[in-house]
């Protein structure tokens, strides 16, 4: 798609650009179409706005797979998953009323933590297992799949007929209808779809660039698609959690990130099974590994967290904030000394 190191940056920035708009109006039409649909806040987040602010990832993602760049896919698709946790301490950050996790208290986005840690598991079991693969797919693959929708199933239920309910204090916000946009139900879905479709498109476009710039410049893909395009096709759910913060759906902004990173390993499954070469797995480097262990590391830290339900902390922070604040700042400094 790209000739040059110029065009490459430029078209880079320009879909980097695009995303961040769309993943701004995407949490608005969300937070009106879980309140129409009678979904709620949680899940709407986990079951549609999560797979379309993934959208991104996916392109992204499915591209370096299929052009045979195994660590640009692997480093663009984990280091995102690494990134969202990161944009909950963020959004702890912007909520000064209370810790994030406290108020958006939810049974709901604890099965969801629990899930992931056990989803990330997977491939690093993969990364660890003999190179083996059927029909270019390593069994594995199949078996994240279907821990997926068991755990959706397992998550619907909890919010269906929870058994365990947070203790209601003044700090937690409740998932209530807000006030609609304007236009009717099938506008919203239509703006709805049309949003997830530009921000797929912009996803690709992105990591079409990002193959030329790392060729061109000599860097890493580890680095190039663990930090560049992981924080660009992240980006809509950093939109997202933040709107969603300033209108008060908290349950949604925190069930999106968990949502979010869930999906995503579906996307991990796409890519083994997009790799023309056998096992995409057995194809990275060693450091990939580093992303999936530091997002199992920061998502059990916002599980206890979220146990705890600590009401103020260090900068109005909780603790586990800062803690995965302070985890991926050091994982950064590790993957940029490696690359």
């Amino acid at each position: 798609m790209f000739s040059t190191l110029t065009t490459s940056i430029i078209g880079f920035t320009i879909a980097a650009a695009v995303i961040v708009t769309a993943g701004s109006r995407l949490a608005r039409v969300a937070d009106e179409l879980a309140d129409r649909t009678g979904l709620g806040e949680a899940l709407f987040g986990i079951f549609l706005l999560a797979g379309v602010t993934s959208l991104p990832d996916f392109a992204a993602t499915l591209s370096a797979a299929l052009d045979s760049r195994p660590d640009l896919a692997m480093s663009n698709i984990m280091g995102s998953m690494a990134a969202n946790l990161v944009f909950l301490g963020i959004a702890d950050v912007i909520y000064r009323k209370a810790n994030l996790e406290h108020a958006a208290a939810s049974p709901t986005n604890l099965m969801l933590a629990a899930l992931l840690i056990a989803l990330l598991a997977l491939p690093l079991l993969a990364i660890g297992s003999p190179a083996i693969s059927v029909w270019g797919i390593h069994p594995v693959t199949p078996v994240i799949a279907a821990a997926y929708l068991f755990g959706m199933y397992l998550v619907r239920s909890t919010d269906n007929k929870p058994m365990w309910f947070p203790r209601l204090t003044r700090q937690t916000v409740p998932d209530k209808p807000a006030h609609y946009l304007h236009g009717g139900l099938a506008q919203a879905w239509l703006s709805f779809t049309a949003l997830a479709a530009v921000t797929g498109i912009a996803g690709w476009v992105l990591m079409e660039g990002a193959k030329v710039i790392s060729d061109e410049t000599g860097l890493s893909e580890t680095l190039i698609g663990g930090l560049f395009t992981a924080l660009a096709t992240s980006s809509p759910e950093l939109i997202t959690t933040i709107a969603a913060i300033r209108t008060g759906a908290l349950t949604l902004a925190v069930s999106n990130i968990f949502g979010t990173n869930c999906f995503n390993m579906l996307v991990v499954a796409s890519a083994d099974i997009a790799y023309p070469d056998g096992s995409i797995y057995h194809d990275i480097a060693p450091i990939q590994m580093t992303w999936g262990l530091i997002s199992i590391l920061m998502t059990a830290i916002l599980l206890m967290g979220m146990v705890l339900r600590q009401r103020y902390g260090i900068g109005r922070i909780g603790f586990e904030s800062a803690l995965i604040l302070a985890v991926y700042t050091a994982t950064l400094a590790i993957v940029m000394a490696n690359g």
